[in-house]
């Protein structure tokens, strides 16, 4: 396996696939977003690349898709926010 790192994705050459974001990993373009946003949408985009190899559609979809269910579960978007360590 080889690491792409400018796309924080591994590259199984053996069978020409892609492995999901995984441990803290996300896409370069997630960095800014809040945490639980940026979690959702990698969770959201893991599930794209199964179905599909393109990485560019997982990023902006996984994105997109998290956005829309924050917007219909608020209730999730600042859970455990107050809560000390």
């Amino acid at each position: 396996m080889k690491l792409n790192q400018s796309a924080f994705l591994f590259v199984d050459t053996s069978k020409g696939g892609f492995m999901p974001w995984y441990n803290g990993d996300y896409p370069p373009s997630y960095k800014n977003q809040p945490p639980k946003l940026r979690q959702k949408a990698v969770e959201i985009a893991n599930e794209i690349l199964k179905e599909s190899s393109d990485e560019g559609i997982a990023i902006a979809t996984g994105l997109k898709k998290a956005r829309e269910y924050f917007k219909e579960h608020p209730e999730e978007a600042n859970e455990g926010e107050n809560q000390e360590d």
